[in-house]
């Protein structure tokens, strides 16, 4: 009689748990404010800028892009319903629904995606039992599928995410996002750099981001008037 094997891979029997060691690590905000450099380059034009970014959670990212010794020349402001974008140095305005983004990015990414991506949090969809989590070298790896997008989250050392890799090859599109190193934000470790580069079809865009000032839960306004010179666009 063979006797019965007996599952000696604690990764698998402890998932949940161990799933739920790297959500411990996640930032908890109501508020948060980064300010620091940009290199941002859409299809091959490169700029770069000082950049302000606040958050309220789950309700609104507000984005301000400075150059020219200290001129705003866009702001945008994102909800899960709305983007908004102005363009100072053209006088143009745009005003799309959500699923704008998905002309960067695939159209799986939500709102509450793009915030996580933003604060280093592991992206909270994809932290569930039905993913392939692994142990390799001494790092977690999170790995799985959602309809046709494959995704991949290789976290550090310090149980924080260090790579995302979104990749949808039936559509061509794509995203990766690499952080760099982690401070410490109050109670909680927060990214200090973020390279983001995202492809959708022929549209490529990259951003790489290095705060200098980070806080958290601070009184914020999000401030968004449209000039009335300026032009609606499409």
């Amino acid at each position: 009689m063979v006797p019965p094997v007996v599952k000696s891979d604690t990764v698998n029997v402890k998932k949940k748990e161990n799933l739920q060691l790297l959500r411990d690590k996640d930032i908890v905000f109501n508020t948060l404010s980064m300010k620091g450099k940009a290199q941002i380059s859409i299809n091959g034009n490169n700029n770069n800028a000082s950049v302000n970014v606040r958050m309220l959670k789950d309700k609104k990212i507000w984005v301000s892009v400075t150059a020219f010794a200290g001129i705003e020349v866009a702001r945008a402001l994102i909800t899960p319903d709305s983007v908004l974008m102005m363009n100072r140095l053209d006088n143009i305005y745009l005003s799309k629904p959500f699923s704008y983004i998905h002309t960067f990015t695939n159209r799986q990414v939500s709102f509450k995606m793009l915030q996580d991506v933003f604060t280093g949090n592991a992206i909270g969809s994809f932290m569930e039992e039905d993913a392939d989590l692994d142990l390799q070298n001494g790092v977690w790896l999170l790995k799985g599928e959602r309809k046709s997008l494959a995704y991949q989250i290789l976290f550090n050392t310090l149980l924080k995410s260090s790579e995302t890799n979104l990749n949808d090859v039936q559509s061509g599109q794509a995203l990766k996002v690499v952080y760099g190193e982690y401070q410490q934000v109050g109670d909680y470790l927060f990214p200090s750099n973020i390279h983001i580069n995202s492809q959708a079809g022929l549209k490529k865009a990259a951003i790489e981001l290095a705060f200098s000032k980070i806080e958290s839960n601070v009184e914020l306004d999000f401030p968004f008037t449209v000039p009335k010179r300026f032009k609606v666009i499409n």
